[in-house]
């Protein structure tokens, strides 16, 4: 998924508030401080993410037979390489492609 600069710290901006809304939650750094290493977060896990996703389309574009994006195939063979991607890379899949 890609996000601009502008969403990412749109996004950071409601997660701040609705940890400010917790009650177990307590700052002992400012806000903006936190808010800016979310985004730094964001960042970096989007960044990860388009690596996976370049190393998954050509992984499939190297197969001996030509799979078609967008076919029934392709969309498996991309699930299941996408996944192993992110589990190398550490990061657990949240949310099915």
């Amino acid at each position: 998924m890609r996000l601009s600069r502008e969403k990412t710290v749109r996004l950071s901006h409601k997660i701040i508030d609705v940890l400010v809304s917790l009650d177990q939650v307590e700052f002992i750094e400012d806000r903006d401080t936190i808010r800016l290493e979310i985004v730094n977060i964001l960042q970096a896990l989007l960044k990860l993410e388009e690596q996976v996703d370049t190393e998954v389309r050509l992984k499939i574009t190297s197969q001996k037979k030509e799979i078609l994006e967008g076919s029934e195939e392709w969309d498996v063979l991309y699930r299941k390489y996408y996944s192993e991607g992110l589990k190398r890379m550490g990061v657990a899949e949240t949310v099915e492609r």
